[in-house]
C-alpha cells in the first residue's frame, strides 16, 4: 500500500435507494503472530511489523442503523469505546463520499472472540465496525482505508482488513512492508491457553528498545519466512513461529514457555507459535506427517498433563477448520477433510470488494477451557 492509493470507491452497481437505514460488516480474529518484531522498511528505516496467524472461523458481527436527525453515535456493548471512535471515524470519512446529509445512529457489535489472550478482539470489532457504517451509507471503503481509520481508532491494529494473505504488516502505521506470497505453508495447529487463560493488558507491557542485532536477527526470520511460504514448507515455518516466539518472552514471559517447546519436541510438532499481546498459544504440525492423528492425540494429552488447556485445532492452508476443544481420546477433526464455510457479504456495500474472510460465526460466546 502507498499514500497515493485510491482510498474509497464508489460501489459498482450500489444500491440507489437511499432509504436504507443499516448496514452490517465483519471482521474475523487470528491466533496470534507467526512472526513479530522490528523490520527495514523499503527506505531502510525500522518499522514494527507482524505476521499474523489467521483464524477466521471466530469474528465480529456489526451492525450500524441510522437515525435521522440524530447527531451522536452510541454503541452496544457500551464499553467498546474503540469501536465507537472507529464508527464516528468511519462516518466522517463517508461525508466526503456522500450526496446524502449523514446522522447519528446506534452500533450493535456480536462476536464470539476471547477478549486479552491476544487475538485481535479490538481489531475485530473496530474493522466490523467502520465495514457496518461505511455500508449504512453506501460507501465502499477500500482496504486502505479501512486499515487508516483502524490505526486512528486504536493506535495499533492488526491487518484484519486484508484477506488472510501472508503480510508483514505495519500495525502501528496501517500499512504492508511486504506481502510474502499467496498462503502460508500447511500447517495443523493445535491451540492451547497459557497463563490460566487470564486476560493480558497490552498497554501495561514495557516498552522495549531494539538494538541493530535485534533487528538483523529479525530481518533473518523475515526472509526465512519468505522461504517457507515460496516453498511451502511447515518446518521452516515452525522454526520461524518458536524463533519469534522465543525473542517475544522478552517483553511478556510465559512459565509455561519451556514446557511447551519440550512438548512439540516429544510429540513431533514442527515449532511452536506464541501470541505477542496475550495469552493463547498454538503448536504446528506437518499435515504430511506421519500418523498425524496419533500425534496431534499424544499432543492433547501432554498439554493437558501439564495443566495448559487445549482450546481450538484448526488448520493454516487451504480452508481453516476450527472445532471446538477435544477431549485428548477424541479423533481429531483436523486429521480429517476441511469444511468449507460460508459468510455473507459485509453488506450491500462490499458485495464483491475486498475478499472477505471467508466462515461466518455462531455468536455464542468463546468456549475456551481456561477462561
Amino acid at each position: 500500500m502507498t499514500g497515493n492509493d485510491t482510498d474509497t470507491d464508489a460501489p459498482s452497481g450500489a444500491d440507489p435507494d437511499t432509504d436504507a437505514r443499516s448496514g452490517t460488516g465483519h471482521a474475523a480474529c487470528h491466533h496470534g503472530e507467526i512472526l513479530q518484531g522490528v523490520f527495514l522498511d523499503d527506505r531502510g528505516r525500522r518499522r514494527a511489523g507482524l505476521v499474523t496467524l489467521p483464524m477466521s472461523s471466530l469474528g465480529t458481527r456489526a451492525e450500524f442503523v441510522r437515525r435521522p436527525g440524530a447527531e451522536d453515535v452510541t454503541v452496544l456493548p457500551a464499553d467498546r469505546t474503540k469501536a465507537l471512535r472507529a464508527a464516528t471515524y468511519a462516518m466522517a470519512e463517508c461525508a466526503t463520499h456522500c450526496q446524502e446529509p449523514l446522522c447519528g445512529g446506534e452500533l450493535k457489535l456480536t462476536g464470539n472472540i476471547p477478549v486479552g489472550l491476544g487475538m485481535g478482539s479490538s481489531s475485530s470489532d473496530v474493522i466490523a465496525a467502520v465495514r457496518a457504517v461505511a455500508d449504512a451509507f453506501g460507501v465502499l471503503l477500500a482496504p486502505e482505508a479501512v486499515a487508516r481509520l483502524a490505526v486512528r481508532a486504536e493506535r495499533a491494529s492488526d491487518p484484519l482488513m486484508l484477506d488472510g494473505r501472508p503480510l508483514l504488516f505495519a500495525q502501528r502505521e496501517g500499512r504492508v512492508l511486504e506481502e510474502l506470497g499467496a498462503a502460508l505453508p500447511p500447517a495443523v495447529v493445535v491451540g492451547c491457553a497459557l497463563g490460566g487463560g487470564r486476560p493480558v493488558d497490552t498497554l501495561a507491557l514495557p516498552a522495549r528498545g531494539y538494538d541493530d542485532e535485534d533487528v538483523r536477527g529479525y530481518e533473518r526470520l523475515r526472509d526465512l519466512l519468505r522461504r517457507a511460504v515460496a516453498t511451502a514448507d511447515p518446518v521452516l515455518l515452525g522454526h520461524v513461529a518458536t524463533e519469534s516466539a522465543r525473542r517475544g518472552q522478552r517483553v511478556l514471559p510465559h512459565e509455561e514457555f519451556g514446557e511447551l517447546t519440550a512438548i512439540a519436541g516429544r510429540v513431533g510438532a514442527v515449532g511452536v507459535q506464541v501470541a505477542h499481546s496475550g495469552n493463547v498459544a498454538g503448536l504446528l504440525f506437518d499435515p504430511a506427517a506421519p500418523d498425524l492423528r496419533g500425534r496431534l492425540r499424544r499432543c492433547s494429552q501432554a498439554l493437558t498433563a501439564a495443566g495448559i488447556p487445549t482450546t481450538y485445532t484448526f488448520a493454516t492452508n487451504p480452508s481453516p477448520t476450527v472445532t471446538a476443544p477435544r477431549t485428548p481420546d477424541s479423533p481429531s477433526p483436523a486429521a480429517s477433510s476441511p469444511t468449507p464455510s460460508k459468510e455473507p457479504p459485509h453488506g450491500r456495500a462490499h458485495r464483491g470488494s475486498d475478499r472477505p474472510p471467508r466462515p461466518d460465526t455462531c455468536r455464542r460466546p468463546a468456549h475456551l477451557p481456561a477462561l
